[in-house]
């Protein structure tokens, strides 16, 4: 029960993930990447601190805060501007089809460490719920912009960021509490991007911003930043790495879904189809597996 309810938690994540995906390429031409990382990530720790502060949740130990630190500037940091780039070149639908590969890169980085080990019905799950990806997402392909390809090549070299963000949080989780662990790493990763931002004088950018696109900002903090990761990092103190990277798979469904009505992208005609196939491998995957933990 505790691994398929860390999966539940994953899959409503990357939903949301999904869904901040299609609101940061609405935004990406009146902000930076960098910007748009301090609106994510700024607001995120202004909703998650509080959080932790009044559920009283557990705090690292001490001697886990610049480890925890640095995994938070990787992430919340390097990961997400890297992340916003990629959109600047493709689409929603083929970027996060490309960071859909995090299943198979936390699953090759988790053998690596040793932290899981590969087993056929696993392997199984994570490639048929990639394949149900193609699947739903392949009929936009060939209506992609010039130079899509550099989106997507970006978009997989920071998912292996994200690969070994998963991996080795855990270990970090354990000792104190979800939440305890996400606002120090995430604290982290906003006061050096609102740090990065300010000396090179991007943050005036907001104010220009229109008021649709201030509550687009609002809510990429607090449901595709707080929420998200609050749930995510729950998963991943009940579930294994790989499980809970394989509900990776939804989140371009969602954001193909979303960005149909914020920046006109086509829904694939087998996008259903597709939906079948992703949730399907993540049920192959979630039941009646076990890892080396």
């Amino acid at each position: 029960m505790g691994q398929t309810f860390g999966v539940v938690l994953a899959i409503i994540s990357s939903c949301l993930g999904g869904s901040a995906a299609a609101v940061t390429r609405y935004l990406g031409a009146g902000a930076d990447p960098i910007t748009l990382a301090v609106l994510r990530w700024g607001f995120g720790i202004l909703l998650v601190l509080p959080v932790t502060l009044l559920l009283g949740a557990k705090w690292p130990p001490r001697r886990d805060w610049p480890a925890v630190a640095l995994l938070g500037l990787a992430f919340f940091g390097l990961f997400f501007i890297f992340y916003n780039i990629a959109l600047e070149y493709t689409t929603v639908a083929r970027a996060t089809l490309a960071l859909s590969t995090l299943p198979l890169q936390t699953m090759l980085v988790g053998a690596l460490v040793g932290v899981e080990r590969l087993t056929v019905r696993k392997t199984l799950g994570v490639a048929i719920a990639m394949l149900g990806v193609f699947a739903a997402l392949i009929t936009g392909l060939g209506a992609a912009p010039a130079g899509a390809w550099r989106g997507e090549a970006i978009m997989i070299g920071a998912v292996f960021c994200m690969a070994f963000y998963n991996v080795w949080s855990r270990q970090f989780i354990v000792r104190a509490s979800a939440l305890g662990f996400l606002s120090v790493g995430m604290g982290a990763g906003a006061l050096a991007l609102i740090a990065v931002d300010a000396a090179t004088g991007h943050l005036a950018t907001l104010a220009s911003f229109s008021s649709a696109q201030w509550i687009a900002g609002v809510y990429l903090g607090i449901g595709g930043g707080a929420l998200a990761f609050i749930l995510w990092v729950m998963a991943l103190q009940r579930a294994t790495p790989t499980l809970v990277a394989n509900t990776m798979t939804v989140n371009p469904i969602a954001a193909a879904l979303l960005a149909t009505q914020l920046v006109g992208e086509p829904i694939p005609l087998n996008l259903v189809l597709g939906l079948v196939a992703v949730f399907a491998g993540i049920f192959i995957a979630t039941t009646g597996a076990t890892g080396k933990l």
